[in-house]
C-alpha cells in the first residue's frame, strides 16, 4: 500500500511534468477533464478507481487505466524490493535506494510510452539517488563504496554514458541514423549511478531483450490501429540525423552532468544544447508515433525495475553462466548488508565491485 500511495503521487507528476505544470500548484489532485477538486474519497490508491468504475465521481468522464496500472505496479515493485532487502537481507540502504530509482523509473515508462520523452528532472532524480546512496557506503566505509578505484556510482555513471552513447554514436557513424535518444542516454547515466556497473550491465542485457520482445508486439498492435486513410495522409518531413559534431558535444556534456547542472542555471543548459530544458514541446498533444516507432526508455526502465527486485537470483544467473561458459569457478559475492562493515575483498579478488557486488575468479 506504501508503493500504490507513492504510485498514486507517480500518476500527478506522469500528467503534471511533461506538461511544464507545477507538482506543487494546485496543491489538490483535480479531474484533468472537469478541473473539480479531488476529495479523500476519490484518492484512495488502488480502491477509488475500482470503486467509481474508472469513472470521475463528478463529471462521469473515464479514467484512464493507467492511473490503476501505475498505482498496481508501483505498489508490486516496492513489496518485491522490501521483500528483498528488508525481510530476506535487512539491507534497508539500498532497499531506500532502490525504491526511490524504482518510483522514477515508473514514471519515465509511462511518460516514454505515451509522448516519446523524458524529462531531464526525473534523469536528474536518478543520479542524484546513486549519489546519495554512494555517500552513505563511504560514511560507513563499506568496502563496496569504491569500483576501479573511483566512487561505484561515479564509475556506474560513466559505464551507463559509455554503453548509450555508444550505441548512439556508432549507429549514427555506421548507418547514417539516430540510433539512440538522449533521454535514453541520461536514464543509462542514472541507472548506473544506482546499480553499479556490474548490475547496470546486467539491467542493459535485460532491456535488450524486453525491447526485442515487446517491442514487436507494441509495432504490430500500432499497425492494427493504423487505417488506410491515415497511410495516405501521413506526410513525413524529409528526415535529418543528428550531426556527428552535435553527437560528440551532447555526450560529452553528459559525461560531466552540465544537463543537470543546467537544471539549476538554465543559461548553461541553452548555451550547450540550444534549448530549454523546462520547455514544453509545441506538438506534445497532437504528436503521434508512427507505426515503426518504438521508444526504447520504456524498456530500459523496466530492465533496470526487475534488476532492483531481483538483483540477487539475476546474479546469481550470470554466476552459474560463466560458470558454464569458462569452465572455471566463477562467483559474484553479494555483502549480506552494505551498511554493514565486514572485512574487505582478498587481494586475489579481481576488482570487480558494483553495489555490493564482487566477482572473484577462482581457478
Amino acid at each position: 500500500m506504501l508503493g500504490a500511495t507513492i504510485g498514486s503521487f507517480l500518476n500527478v507528476v506522469i500528467y503534471r511534468m511533461p506538461r511544464g505544470m507545477s507538482l506543487s500548484e494546485p496543491r489538490h489532485s483535480i479531474c484533468p477533464k472537469c478541473r473539480h477538486r479531488l476529495s479523500g474519497a476519490d484518492l484512495i490508491p488502488l480502491f477509488s478507481w475500482l470503486m467509481l468504475a474508472g469513472k470521475c465521481r463528478y463529471c462521469q468522464v473515464k479514467v484512464p487505466g493507467r492511473y490503476f496500472a501505475v498505482e498496481l505496479f508501483t505498489g508490486v515493485v516496492w513489496a518485491a524490493i522490501w521483500n528483498q532487502y528488508f525481510i530476506n537481507d535487512a539491507d534497508w540502504p539500498r532497499a531506500i535506494a532502490y525504491m526511490a530509482a524504482s518510483a522514477a523509473l515508473v514514471a519515465i515508462i509511462w511518460i516514454d510510452w505515451e509522448l516519446y520523452l523524458i524529462p531531464d528532472q526525473i534523469n536528474a532524480f536518478l543520479a542524484f539517488v546513486g549519489i546519495a546512496y554512494n555517500i552513505y557506503l563511504y560514511s560507513v566505509n563499506s568496502p563496496f563504496k569504491e569500483t576501479w578505484g573511483m566512487p561505484s556510482a561515479l564509475a556506474g555513471w560513466l559505464v551507463g554514458v559509455a554503453v548509450l552513447w555508444g550505441i548512439a554514436f556508432l549507429g549514427r557513424l555506421l548507418f547514417g541514423k539516430d540510433a539512440m535518444g538522449h533521454g535514453d542516454i541520461k536514464m543509462a547515466r542514472g541507472i548506473g549511478a544506482v546499480l553499479f556497473p556490474a548490475v547496470a550491465l546486467i539491467s542493459f542485457g535485460l532491456a535488450v531483450v524486453l525491447g526485442a520482445v515487446l517491442g514487436i508486439a507494441q509495432v504490430l498492435w500500432l499497425r492494427t490501429r493504423a487505417t488506410s486513410a491515415e497511410v495516405e495522409e501521413e506526410d513525413e518531413e524529409p528526415y535529418v540525423p543528428e550531426s556527428l559534431g552535435s553527437l560528440l558535444k551532447c555526450g560529452f556534456g553528459y559525461l560531466i552532468g552540465i544537463d543537470i547542472i543546467g537544471l539549476f542555471y538554465v543559461p548553461l543548459y541553452e548555451k550547450w544544447y540550444g534549448e530549454n530544458p523546462y520547455a514544453v514541446p509545441d506538438d506534445l498533444e497532437t504528436f503521434e508515433a508512427g507505426n515503426t516507432m518504438i521508444p526504447f526508455g520504456p524498456y530500459l526502465a523496466l530492465g533496470a525495475i526487475v534488476a532492483t527486485m531481483f538483483s540477487q537470483q539475476l546474479v546469481q544467473g550470470v554466476d552459474n553462466y560463466l560458470n558454464w561458459a569458462t569452465g572455471r569457478r566463477v562467483e559474484i559475492h553479494r555483502e549480506k548488508s552494505a551498511g554493514t562493515l565486514s572485512p574487505g575483498p582478498r587481494s586475489s579478488d579481481v576488482g570487480l565491485m558494483s553495489c555490493g557486488v564482487t566477482t572473484e575468479l577462482c581457478v
